[in-house]
C-alpha cells in the first residue's frame, strides 16, 4: 500500500517568494486531511504552524503528522513526523526532521542548513552517522516546499499548461520539483462547494505511479491556498485524500453559497 506516497504528496503538494510576509499563511494554522485507499478509509494527515526564532529573524515551525488507521494500519503501519523552520520573509529552511515509520521501513534524519555556504548538515540518528551536501542557492526541504509554494509571486498569474519549478531536498539530494497548473474547476467538499485551482506535480511513471500525471492536486481559489482534495492513480489501486478540518486560516475559506 503506497499510503506513504500520498502523505509525502500532502507535504509539498502544494526563483524566490517576494521579500515580505506570506499572504496564504500564518503561524496558528491547522489543517487536518482524511485519506483514502479505494473504498478503505485508510488514516489522516496533519499541518499545523507554529510561530519560531532563528538568527534572530521571524520564522515558522510547520509540523505534519501521517498516520494510518483502522485496518489500514494493521496490514501497514504508518507513523511520519515531518519538521521544518523556515524564515518567515523568504521561506528558506533552516532546518527539517523526518521520522518515519512505514511498514517496517524506518529513517530518524535531522537536516541544517547553512544558507551562507549552500550546505546542508544531514544528521542520520538511525545509522549514527552525518554528513554535508553541497546544495543550490533556493533549495527547499519537502514541507517548506509545501508554504513556499502557497504563497509563490506567480500562483495566481498561472495559464492552463504552465509550471513552477523548484528545486527540492529529499533522501539526501535534490531534484526538481515541477508543479503544472491545468486550470480551475468548482468541487465539493465537506464544507460546502469551493471554487479551485486544479495542479498536476509531475511524478515519474513506472513501478508506483501510472503515468508523469498520475498525480491531482485541488488548491481553493482563494487567499489561502490551501489544499481541498488530492488524487493519485496508481499502479495498483488509487489513493485519495481531502481536506477534512481546519483552523487558524490567515483568510477567509471561501464557500459557494447555494
Amino acid at each position: 500500500m503506497k499510503i506513504k506516497i500520498l502523505l509525502a504528496a500532502l507535504f509539498f503538494s502544494i526563483t524566490i517568494s517576494a521579500q515580505k510576509a506570506p499572504e496564504a499563511y500564518q503561524a496558528g494554522e491547522w489543517l487536518k486531511f482524511r485519506i483514502h485507499y479505494g473504498l478503505l478509509n485508510a488514516g489522516f494527515a496533519t499541518l499545523e504552524l507554529k510561530e519560531a526564532t532563528r538568527n534572530n529573524r521571524k520564522a515558522l515551525y510547520a509540523v505534519g503528522n501521517g498516520y494510518t488507521t483502522g485496518m489500514s494500519r494493521f496490514f501497514f503501519k504508518v507513523d511520519d513526523d515531518y519538521q521544518s523552520v523556515f524564515d518567515l520573509e523568504t521561506t528558506k529552511p533552516y532546518q527539517y526532521l523526518r521520522k518515519i515509520y512505514e511498514g517496517g521501513y524506518t529513517k530518524n534524519q535531522e537536516g541544517f542548513f547553512n544558507q551562507d555556504k549552500n550546505t546542508i548538515l544531514v544528521k542520520d540518528y538511525k545509522n549514527k552517522t552525518e554528513k554535508t551536501i553541497n546544495v543550490t542557492e533556493n533549495v527547499q526541504d519537502i514541507v517548506s516546499s509545501f508554504y513556499y509554494l502557497r504563497n509563490h509571486p506567480n500562483i495566481d498569474k498561472l495559464k492552463p499548461g504552465e509550471s513552477i519549478m523548484i528545486d527540492m531536498f529529499f533522501d539526501d539530494e535534490i531534484f526538481k520539483f515541477r508543479l503544472k497548473f491545468v486550470g480551475r474547476e468548482t468541487i465539493s467538499t465537506k464544507f460546502g462547494k469551493a471554487k479551485a485551482m486544479v495542479f498536476k506535480p509531475l511524478v515519474q511513471s513506472g513501478r508506483v505511479f501510472k503515468e508523469e500525471e498520475s498525480l491531482t492536486v485541488w488548491i481553493s481559489d482563494d487567499e489561502n491556498k490551501i489544499p481541498l482534495s488530492i488524487k493519485a492513480s496508481l499502479a495498483v489501486g488509487s489513493l485519495k485524500a481531502d481536506l477534512d478540518g481546519f483552523k487558524g486560516l490567515k483568510n477567509p475559506f471561501m464557500i459557494i453559497p447555494d
